[in-house]
């Protein structure tokens, strides 16, 4: 499954029991947005999720690999705590500081179907990269 937009975009890879999510940009932190549209899009599809509330998130660590996987663990709390699925995020990044908006809805289990629910991004497949066409690319797999 893969959601393109220009040159940023979101995808799942197969691993084991979990699965993997997967983000391109033209920028470290597009990819990290399309990553979590990647996270939202194993619960449910993300056109189904309305962006009527905002959060606001920050996480910070000078590793932009365990930046990643703590922007992705924050992400699931929120998701667990407010109940929660998120459609839409806007992320800023500077020296190992993440600020981030997400937007998104309560879950209607009738109108949103969860299909499972996320525990958390792991360090397997980790990784954050800027790749030698230029874009970014940021993932890891998610314990489902």
């Amino acid at each position: 499954m893969k959601h393109l937009s220009g040159l940023a975009r979101w995808q799942h890879f197969d691993h084991d029991a979990d699965i993997g999510v997967r983000g391109s940009g033209a920028t470290q932190a597009e990819a990290f947005e399309q990553a979590a549209l990647a996270l939202t899009a194993i619960v449910t599809r993300i056109d189904l999720v309305e962006p009527r509330q905002q959060i606001e998130l920050r996480v910070e660590n000078n590793d932009p690999e365990m930046l990643f996987v703590d922007w992705l663990d924050s992400l699931v709390f929120e998701m667990a705590t407010r109940k929660m699925l998120f459609s839409r995020f806007e992320i800023g990044l500077s020296d190992g500081k993440l600020s981030a908006r997400a937007w998104g809805e309560p879950v209607d289990i009738e109108r949103h179907h969860p299909a499972v629910e996320i525990k958390g991004a792991t360090l397997t497949e980790l990784k954050v990269e800027k790749r030698s066409c230029g874009t970014w690319m940021a993932q890891c797999v998610v314990d489902v």
